[in-house]
């Protein structure tokens, strides 16, 4: 089974997601032909969206449009009258995730005249048995050690953005909303290193209903580069942002579902009115059944969570994923949805700033440079789930580590739109003059770009 959960560290899913031992469960994603009949209205956006994701799109000018609409629950209605459940949604994209055991159920729903089409994103007779809970707590071993740097084992994966001079400028993500999309969030929530971490929410899209704390140890590792604060063990590069954990992914088996769960992920963070979003996940072939994605495809509008990705910064979202760790594969480049337009992929690179061999590469099919910026993605230092202090490798802790780093900068200059955060970064990047398909524009220099700004920052 290959995963492409973007770390090269070998970890084992605690839990898995529970099945019926005699009935096998599919889920299709079913296309819709409209939202004719929906009683919601952009003009009256506070029926579907936040305060504060009202706020964001008019502080950038953003006019809440089609996609904010939620899909018509006329059409979720009928849907059920056929005797599905409805599994999670797609505003964006109108689309509707639906899970059946009986897949003769698919004849009536296919007849119905706002059902465009139907494909199956999910067979569980592929998936492996389910594994029995854990006692997660009596995993906790909190072993971090003091060193001399106030940023601990983090001092090195912070100072090759050049960030250490706008935290002391003061900076540190104050005021930030980060959500992070992942695989699951193994004892965040009893690890000491995140007890002042302000975590304001969490969901869980691939085991709706199920605690996100129960689950891979993944997240905890990816949150950690970003929101740890023990000075002279190890802190993150925006510790006092605030936090959404979202799982979307199923870390026992993958399957093309998991794009439709990060799509509603995504989607609940506009909703919520987060700032980032960073996400380490990335797909280019399901198991679930067995589906291969193409090259060709990788223009950031062929596969369902690459044109939700590229959606976000229109609705004034900044959206970080990681380029993948497919360099040594067969497959090699990146993977979906770091294809996207108007986003920020990162690769991963070492200490000296060589590139890990590891990480995934451009272009995109469109000849658009990818990744576009490069961070520390081997030998970075986490917190595990134990709550210890250890180093891991993967495109997975580059994206927050810099993801963190670009909530400090947007806190210096919260005007600027996520268009203009993405540009200016590339534009500080060491790769500039000369950007390619494996460092894109390189590692960008946040005091540089800070430094830059001028009036923008007052």
């Amino acid at each position: 089974m290959r995963k492409f959960i973007f770390t090269l560290v070998v970890i084992l899913s605690l839990t898995t997601l529970a099945q019926n031992a005699h009935h096998t469960i599919y889920r299709y994603r079913v296309t819709l032909t409209d939202k004719k009949g929906t009683p919601f209205s952009v003009k009256h956006p506070e029926q579907f969206l936040s305060p504060k994701a009202i706020a964001r799109r008019a502080k950038f000018h953003l006019r809440v449009d089609h996609h904010d609409l939620p899909i018509s629950p006329h059409y979720l209605d009928a849907l059920r009258q056929q005797g599905v459940r409805i599994f999670n949604l797609s505003k964006w994209n109108n689309t509707v995730q639906i899970e059946v055991n009986d897949t003769t159920l698919l004849t009536g729903v296919r007849r119905l005249p706002f059902v465009k089409s139907t494909e199956m994103v999910y067979d569980s007779s592929f998936a492996p048995p389910t594994t029995s809970p854990h006692d997660r707590k009596s995993q906790i071993k909190d072993r971090v050690f003091e060193v001399s740097d106030f940023y601990g084992a983090g001092a090195a994966q912070t100072d090759m953005l050049n960030l250490r001079p706008l935290h002391e400028a003061g900076f540190r993500g104050q005021g930030m909303t980060i959500a992070v999309i992942d695989g699951g969030f193994y004892n965040t929530d009893t690890i000491a290193a995140f007890q002042s971490t302000k975590i304001l929410g969490t969901r869980n899209f691939a085991r709706p209903g199920s605690s996100v704390y129960d689950d891979h140890v993944h997240g905890t590792m990816v949150l950690s580069c970003i929101a740890t604060n023990l000075p002279h063990r190890l802190v993150g590069t925006a510790p006092e942002a605030a936090f959404y954990l979202l799982e979307s992914e199923d870390t026992a088996i993958e399957y093309r579902g998991e794009a439709d769960n990060w799509c509603a992920a995504l989607e609940y963070a506009d909703s919520l009115g987060v700032d980032i979003v960073t996400t380490s996940l990335g797909y280019h072939l399901y198991e679930a059944p067995r589906i291969e994605l193409k090259y060709e495809w990788l223009d950031g509008q062929t596969e369902l969570n690459s044109r939700s990705a590229s959606l976000a910064a229109s609705r004034g979202l900044l959206l970080l994923n990681a380029a993948g760790n497919e360099g040594e594969d067969t497959w090699k480049k990146i993977t979906f949805p770091s294809d996207a337009h108007d986003i920020l992929t990162v690769g991963a690179v070492d200490r000296e700033r060589h590139n890990s061999t590891f990480s995934g590469v451009g272009y995109t099919a469109d000849g658009r440079i990818k990744p576009d910026l490069m961070a520390m993605g081997s030998n970075s230092a986490v917190i595990d789930g134990t709550g210890s202090v250890s180093m891991a490798n993967g495109t997975s802790f580059a994206t927050p580590i810099l993801a963190g780093a670009v909530a400090c900068l947007w806190q210096a200059a919260p005007t600027l739109s996520p268009q203009e955060v993405i540009a200016l970064l590339q534009q500080s990047g060491s790769n500039y003059a000369h950007p390619n398909e494996i460092y894109g524009y390189g590692v960008p220099d946040l005091w540089k770009v800070y430094q830059n700004l001028g009036n923008k920052t007052k």
